[in-house]
């Protein structure tokens, strides 16, 4: 085809990822309105996925420290979505260490959640496995997220994925943690992932942050290479720099299934307002850690701080450089 951005791909399927990451610069304190209204606008958008939140472990997080988004109890999900007698499937993310999965993750027969996520990093994988094992045996669809991808060596991804492609996750997903991968990265990962999955027939996503500006332009990449899972967040709410923009990536897509207006009425009713009382974005603290490949904990951190501005700082602090 000589003009293959005029068509669009009718077996791409995108997640919203708003609530999930997003609340990890709130606690997920995100009052009923607000979950609702972004549940409304994926229903009415046309989107694939809800991530409500993470099934995180109550012995871990404080129930009265954070707010219902961060466990997913089965009381707090029906009171926002009922039955969910909709298309729209709902998703919840277990992260290895972090999640009692055994017991806090019922049947899928008593659980109005879809797909389990499970997110790993590369130390954790035979918990990961486990973790899958229990998820799709308990009838749910299952992703494996391996987390912090741009710091796991050649020799290390090709034995996670290995041991990862034969277990029953359905999904491998690309995750760019630390928002500091380039396209060329982009494409050597998705062909990688593809190549391990595709005798278990499994597809490939990705989730892309914005530290450098480059999460849409990534996920463009890995969807270009074969992703056929992509993750956005509205207005690309999500931890520090945040995800790639759900309006940017619809717009891109150009599958008549999808909807845009009902995402820019919920960017204007909702995450413009929020954006007003907490902070996400690109900001120079997370383009730095972006470039130096780490975590965003001391960018967040810098930003919540007297010295929010001291670009220079920060840099100096993290490359022990200075003029």
């Amino acid at each position: 085809m000589s003009a293959p951005w005029i068509t669009y791909r009718p077996n791409l399927k995108i997640l919203d990822c708003t609530i999930r990451d997003g609340g990890l610069i709130n606690e997920h304190g995100f009052d009923d309105e607000f979950v609702r209204a972004v549940y409304d606008a994926c229903v009415a958008a046309g989107i694939d996925y809800m991530e409500v939140g993470y099934k995180a472990s109550k012995k871990l997080f404080a129930r009265d420290k954070f707010g219902a988004w961060k466990f997913c109890d089965e009381d707090d999900l029906r009171r926002i979505v009922g039955d969910n007698p909709t298309p729209l499937k709902l998703a919840a993310m277990a992260d290895a260490a972090k999640s009692d999965w055994r017991t806090d993750i019922l049947p899928k027969r008593d659980s109005v959640l879809d797909m389990i996520r499970v997110a790993f990093y590369a130390n954790q994988v035979p918990e990961a496995v486990d973790m899958i094992r229990d998820a799709a045996d308990k009838g749910y669809e299952v992703s494996a997220n391996l987390m912090a991808a741009s710091t796991v060596t050649d020799t290390e991804m090709d034995q996670v994925l290995e041991v990862i492609a034969q277990t029953p996750a359905s999904t491998l997903v690309v995750v760019d943690s630390y928002g500091s991968m380039y396209a060329e990265q982009v494409e050597r990962l998705v062909k990688k992932y593809l190549e391990f999955g595709k005798a278990t027939g499994k597809e490939v996503g990705i989730h892309a942050h914005n530290n450098q500006q480059l999460a849409f332009a990534n996920t463009i990449e890995a969807i270009i290479h074969g992703a056929e899972r992509a993750d956005a967040s509205m207005a690309g709410l999500g931890r520090g720099a945040g995800n790639c923009p759900m309006e940017l990536l619809i717009g891109f897509l150009r599958n008549p299934k999808f909807r845009i207006r009902p995402v820019y009425q919920v960017v204007e009713e909702r995450l413009l307002p929020l954006s007003r009382t907490v902070e996400w974005g690109p900001y120079a603290q997370y383009v730095i850690t972006g470039q130096l490949n780490q975590h965003p904990r001391v960018a967040i951190a810098a930003r919540s701080g007297e010295a929010r501005d001291r670009y220079a700082e920060f840099y100096d602090k993290l490359t022990g450089e200075e003029v």
